[in-house]
């Protein structure tokens, strides 16, 4: 990649930053296409002076997108919303209707290389419109970039993932935290730094084009399993109270009306399946990267929420 310019599409979120660090690193100049570039500006440092630029752009605008693309050698696609947001964004606004405009204007600017990141719950049977939007969203990009690789990561971890964090968070506030749908749901939760590394593998081999991933990390677990690593990592022992799918929907339809929800009715609905790859496709071992566990990072960034600051010590 050294020399080549990249676009990454949503550089400045969670997975980006870890790729637009990598990207740098390999001398590659970063354009770095974002809906607010003043947020952006922690990525600079990453590279040399003027190595990465973050830059306005709107996936919904396809004058910006197709600016945004002029002259790169590779573009990658990151931006996902969790929830419907604001300026009346939807699942299908981002994930299908945004990703096709990235893979046209990308397409037309003679782009080499692209990677689209999605989730390895996108199904467009799915109940939930999270999942479907994804899968639309490959469906475009397969339509309009068919070289285009796709990842397909499980919940991804990591200092900055809203998982590990949301729930630490909650248990230093509340003596209990939920346990929907009873727990049972199965993740194999995979660290960001590996589903960076496999963003630039895709990007660096020719035989990844075209291609679609499963990413998924060397275990599985119940989303019971996860809320109990978490407390033991932090030291907070909580209840965890089982919630019946049925009223756990209820509550995420009204706490999804709020700004920032903590739950909606979709991310209860994306519960009712396991998270887990098929096995049917290619995934990190394919790509040649040995997962990280989710033992070996917890405690870098849970120590923060533990019971007297990182420095104290938890009773096992």
């Amino acid at each position: 990649m050294k020399h080549a310019v990249v676009t990454v599409f949503g550089g400045s979120g969670f997975i980006g930053r870890y790729v637009v660090q990598r990207l740098a690193k390999t001398g590659a100049r970063v354009n770095v296409a974002v809906r607010h570039p003043e947020r952006a500006r922690f990525l600079k440092p990453m590279g040399h002076v003027g190595q990465v630029t973050p830059f306005f752009c709107s996936i919904a605008d396809p004058e910006s997108v197709a600016r945004a693309v002029q002259g790169a050698d590779a573009v990658v696609n990151l931006v996902g919303i969790l929830a419907p947001g604001g300026h009346h964004a939807g699942f299908d606004d981002i994930h299908a209707e945004g990703a096709r405009l990235v893979a046209e204007a990308a397409k037309a600017a003679g782009v080499k290389a692209m990677v689209q990141v999605s989730a390895l719950g996108a199904n467009a049977e799915s109940e939930s419109a999270y999942a479907r939007s994804k899968a639309a969203g490959e469906e475009a990009v397969r339509a309009a970039f068919p070289e285009a690789t796709i990842l397909r990561p499980s919940i991804v971890f990591g200092p900055e993932d809203s998982f590990f964090n949301r729930f630490a968070a909650m248990s230093a506030l509340t003596p209990a935290l939920p346990l929907i749908g009873g727990g049972h749901t199965k993740f194999q939760p995979v660290y960001v730094g590996d589903v960076a590394d496999a963003v630039m593998i895709a990007l660096a081999k020719p035989e990844c084009q075209g291609q679609t991933y499963e990413l998924g990390g060397p275990t599985t677990y119940s989303f019971k399993q996860l809320l109990e690593l978490m407390m033991s990592e932090t030291g907070r022992k909580r209840l965890l109270v089982p919630i019946p799918f049925g009223l756990a929907e209820i509550k995420g339809a009204i706490l999804g009306m709020l700004p920032k929800p903590l739950l909606t009715r979709d991310q209860v609905l994306l519960l009712k399946q396991d998270n887990v790859v098929s096995g049917a496709l290619p995934g990190l071992a394919e790509l040649g990267i040995a997962p990280t566990t989710v033992e070996v990072i917890l405690p870098t960034y849970m120590d923060r929420f533990r019971i007297g600051g990182r420095y104290s010590q938890i009773a096992r």
